[in-house]
């Protein structure tokens, strides 16, 4: 299992990098627009996986209102690019702002949802639980990924691709962290029921993990990433940044299990061996990239 794990996570790692410095060096002035197309694409992936895990336990819940919504969120998200393609600044006084884009759309999205429901009616029965699920993968992929997103899009190229890669390394690597020392001492339960194999043990090295790779990512990687001369975040924010992200990754990949538990789904998917599926790779981003956007938007690192 641990082989099949390390072999396709560098099978989606080498080109991911490769597709990242294409992001950062040749975005024909829109940092991001490279990137996007494939959040979008491991979002209607991860959307699938949860429709049909609803789908395993009867759950027949329309599909396209669900791939149309997370569409039109994260294409709305990259609305302020726009401008950028234009080779204009977005509007510092639009009303929207940026997070308004993403959030109106969802709000489109939910119509949608209806929408589907509506033109398949028949009789009574069904139709708010279906709604509801429809709603539920809709905002779970969708907002989720617009925080990922967002990330990519703060302020300026460098700081932008900073915060993403910060994200991603910090939170990978609390997940190793808490893999290695959960199998290596891992003797109390953190929670039996959603997910048999994490420990408290294992938590705690996740968290500590996190917070060493947070130091290393900010000492060492940030500042080739950075405008020349940007001065390192105080100690204590490199460490609170951390941790944040390590429990919230933990209690994306804990409240995936439990939709996996209520569905009876080991993984979210088996088309990657080790892995599981898209939504067993992203859950622990997906939690952690709100509490990240707000510590680089309010200057904790």
């Amino acid at each position: 299992m641990l082989r099949w794990r390390l072999l396709f996570a560098a099978i989606i790692i080498v080109p991911l990098i490769g597709l990242v410095y294409a992001d950062f060096n040749h975005n024909f002035g829109a940092p991001g627009i490279l990137l996007l197309p494939l959040g979008l694409v491991a979002g209607l992936l991860a959307a699938g996986e949860i429709l049909d895990m609803f789908k395993h336990k009867g759950h027949d819940v329309v599909a396209w209102p669900v791939y149309c919504g997370i569409t039109l969120i994260l294409a709305a998200t990259s609305a302020p690019l726009g401008w950028q393609l234009l080779g204009a600044e977005y509007p510092v006084d639009c009303p929207l702002g940026k997070l308004g884009w993403p959030l109106a759309a969802a709000a489109l999205s939910v119509g949608l949802v209806f929408i589907g429901e509506m033109m398949r009616y028949k009789e009574p029965g069904g139709v708010i639980v279906n709604v509801a699920l429809g709603m539920f993968a809709t905002l779970y992929i969708g907002l989720l990924l617009t925080f990922i997103a967002e990330l990519r899009l703060l302020d300026s190229n460098e700081r932008g691709m900073a915060a993403l890669v910060s994200l991603i390394f910090v939170t990978k690597l609390s997940d190793t962290g808490a893999y290695f020392v959960g199998k290596s001492i891992g003797r109390h339960k953190l929670a039996p029921r959603l997910s048999p194999g994490k420990t408290i043990e294992g938590a705690i090295g996740g968290i500590a993990a996190a917070c060493l790779a947070s130091w290393v990512f900010f000492h060492f990687i940030a500042p080739k990433i950075l405008v020349a001369g940007t001065p390192p975040p105080p100690l204590w924010g490199v460490l609170l940044y951390g941790a944040i992200v390590a429990v919230a990754g933990m209690l994306g990949d804990l409240s995936e299990s439990l939709l996996k538990r209520d569905m009876e789904r080991k993984d979210s998917s088996s088309w990657l061996p080790g892995l599981g599926g898209v939504l067993d790779i992203l859950d622990s981003l997906l939690a952690a990239a709100p509490p990240a956007y707000v510590c680089w938007a309010a200057g904790i690192v």
